[in-house]
């Protein structure tokens, strides 16, 4: 995969919409910004995002069928992913506004418009980021939203042991699932090699599952069936994640024919994971 490092920063996410048959517009959000926001988000409150990714397109080591910013072949774009020194500038001068006008923050997040661990200074940049949140924003939280993928990197992995929100996906437990919901780039990812990547992060991690349902390219896809639920509480336990956030789609997705499964339905999920001595919460 080529990374470029370069990139000129905007304001706005861009926005590029297109009708769906019978369903809410497909919105597609790709963040315009190297750092974004304050936004507010249901699951982590006040949130400062950091999108390490380019600012016209979408570079991620998953094609899910649920992502926002839209499938990966709308291409990496031009601009390149940030550098070093551009995250750190882009974020020490946010912060600083931020304190200056005393705007509650909550936590500073790392997402935007693909996977975070697959810069290549990754690692750096989260060790300039403790230092900049110490400095301006000691009480608040520094988060990575990562689908997992680049957990096996040691130098990844060491840097995601020192946030205080390791938030890792684990969508299906089930190797046909995982691929038919997340749809790795690289073929040989497989469930079992996840969680075992994972396990190192055994009482820091927090799991994501997104759970949801419906068709794509003609397969059934569902992973709140009561074996895929067995499957990822079983995941769970060989993990040891600190919590488990359940939740579903909440927006338009690329993959017109996926369902929002209901909060109750969350909810009973969550109950079954807590029964089985595992901290869970539905949002």
């Amino acid at each position: 995969m080529m990374l470029k490092v370069q990139r000129i920063a905007c304001i706005t996410p861009l926005i590029a919409v297109t009708s769906l048959k019978n369903t809410l517009p497909m919105v597609t959000i790709l963040f315009h910004e190297t750092v974004f926001g304050p936004i507010h988000s249901r699951r982590l409150g006040s949130s400062l995002g950091v999108n390490l990714s380019p600012i016209d397109g979408k570079i991620c080591s998953f094609d899910c069928l649920y992502c926002e910013a839209g499938y990966n072949a709308q291409g990496q774009g031009h601009a390149g992913v940030p550098s070093r020194t551009t995250v750190k500038h882009k974020l020490a001068e946010k912060l600083k506004s931020l304190k200056e006008s005393g705007e509650p923050l909550d936590v500073i997040t790392f997402s935007g418009n693909g996977e975070p661990t697959v810069h290549p200074q990754f690692a750096e940049i989260i060790a300039d980021t403790l230092k900049l949140r110490d400095r301006y924003f000691p009480e608040v939280k520094v988060n990575v939203l990562t689908n997992s993928t680049f957990a096996f990197n040691a130098k990844v992995a060491a840097a995601l042991k020192k946030v205080d929100g390791n938030i890792v996906k684990l969508d299906s437990a089930v190797n046909h699932t995982m691929f038919a919901i997340n749809r790795p780039v690289n073929p040989n990812v497989t469930v079992e090699g996840l969680i075992a990547d994972l396990r190192q992060f055994a009482g820091q991690c927090i799991v994501q599952t997104m759970i949801v349902r419906g068709e794509h390219d003609g397969q059934r896809i569902d992973n709140s069936t009561e074996a895929e639920v067995d499957a990822l509480i079983e995941a769970y336990k060989s993990i040891g994640p600190r919590e488990v956030m359940i939740y579903s789609i909440d927006r338009a997705t690329p993959e017109e024919h996926l369902e929002k499964v209901p909060k109750e339905e969350l909810q009973a999920i969550a109950e079954r994971i807590k029964a089985a001595g595992i901290t869970a919460t539905a949002y």
